[in-house]
């Protein structure tokens, strides 16, 4: 059997990408979530995690011995050669965390969800990137229903995000999500059909 070509998925703050990602498990794609790969490399008893506390102390850990992301955020959020530090221990385990997930696929194509895709480099490591992008004032709408999240944070993150225009750069396809969840989930079934079709994620 063929290897399967790899599908990146992204999108904005509250664009909808989970709910896609879902759709499309549900039509049987294998996924792997860079979110869950990023929790799986700081796990208790993974090397990663003792480097951190070694370099941070005991204050970035949670008492049940397991990471506190608030409290580490705020640390290397301050500064940035500790931003930088802390990238280059984890990003390269990341990409080995994805890589071992997506080598167990055995649907035809697999799929990343990054909502980094492209910031992290992660888009290199896929055939072909599908952009699920919103207007800006449904992004705002939907995440600070999600989030309880005030406007104002919201728009922090959407500014710290990449912006749309690079986003849309690396796009080989774009789905916009703006109508009901019967539309996205017709427009998931149609990519899904044109990706049957493609050999290595080119037409």
């Amino acid at each position: 059997m063929s290897k399967p070509w790899i599908l990146g998925l992204t999108g904005g703050i509250g664009s909808g990408k989970s709910a896609v990602a879902q759709l499309f498990i549900d039509l049987g794609v294998h996924l792997v979530d860079a979110d869950h790969a990023a929790r799986w490399v700081v796990e208790p008893g993974r090397p990663a995690l003792a480097t951190i506390v070694e370099r941070f102390g005991a204050q970035v850990l949670q008492a049940d011995g397991t990471l506190d992301r608030a409290a580490l955020r705020h640390l290397v959020f301050q500064d940035e050669q500790q931003r930088r530090w802390l990238e280059s221990l984890l990003h390269p385990l990341i990409f080995q965390e994805i890589n071992q997930h997506l080598a167990r696929a055995e649907s035809p194509y697999a799929i990343l969800v990054s909502p980094l895709l492209v910031e992290s480099g992660q888009h290199r490591m896929t055939q072909r990137v599908l952009v699920v992008d919103a207007p800006e004032h449904l992004q705002l709408q939907r995440s600070m229903l999600r989030d309880s999240s005030s406007e104002e944070q919201i728009r922090a993150i959407l500014k710290a995000q990449t912006s749309r225009e690079e986003r849309l750069r690396h796009a080989n396809d774009v789905l916009i999500n703006d109508r009901d969840l019967a539309w996205l989930q017709s427009e998931v079934e149609r990519l899904h059909h044109f990706y049957l079709t493609l050999r290595g994620g080119q037409p």
